[in-house]
């Protein structure tokens, strides 16, 4: 067990902190990818800021840099993050997409298992999805490509809506409408039994 008061997190701030552009954009990928916020986002901002880097230095060259090199490239490629022949210049080019395209949530989304991005979070957190027959509760969790295949329900849910919505003229609209056609009716009724 650690020391509980030395906990450090896990992502670094960016440095333009209130930079309205960059708020717009994060914004635009948290809503995309359903986010809780915006430390889930600089969390995978960090982790490809620290494969660019590793990648930079592995590009000047070193002692032991070709097997440093493919041990970086064959963890990527386990997660399905880049190819299997890559080279470290393909590492440069890489997206926080690409990272966030292989988070539970959305191999979770992307199989159809949810509706929504939100839905497949929330089923993650309260135990609906395993992955191996084992129940998983992080939605963040990279899954390796061979392991994508094995993910599905944990125990048995219905995710179809409970009622379709109402057609037209059905719902309580509609009842409204057919009981004021009713009343003017019988009033016309009356009407034309009085005259």
């Amino acid at each position: 067990m650690g020391a509980p008061k030395r906990n450090r997190r896990t992502f670094e701030k960016p440095k333009d902190i209130w930079n309205l552009q960059r708020i717009s954009t994060d914004n635009a990928i948290i809503k995309e990818f359903g986010l809780k916020n915006m430390s889930e986002l600089w969390k995978v901002q960090s982790e490809l800021s620290r494969v660019r880097r590793n990648a930079r230095e592995l590009l000047t060259g070193g002692v032991g840099a070709a097997e440093k090199e493919q041990a970086i490239i064959g963890r990527l490629s386990k997660y399905g993050i880049v190819q299997r022949g890559s080279t470290l210049s393909n590492l440069l080019d890489l997206k926080e997409s690409s990272f966030l395209e292989r988070r539970l949530q959305t191999v979770v989304f992307r199989k159809g298992l949810a509706r929504s991005m939100k839905q497949a979070r929330q089923l993650i957190v309260h135990g609906y999805i395993s992955v191996n027959g084992k129940r998983v509760n992080r939605p963040g969790i990279l899954v390796p490509t061979e392991q994508e295949g094995s993910i599905g329900y944990y125990k048995p849910i219905d995710i179809t809506p409970k009622t379709p919505p109402p057609k037209e003229g059905e719902g309580a609209e509609g009842v409204a409408a057919e009981a004021k056609q009713e009343a003017e009716a019988k009033a016309a009724e009356v009407a034309a039994a009085t005259s």
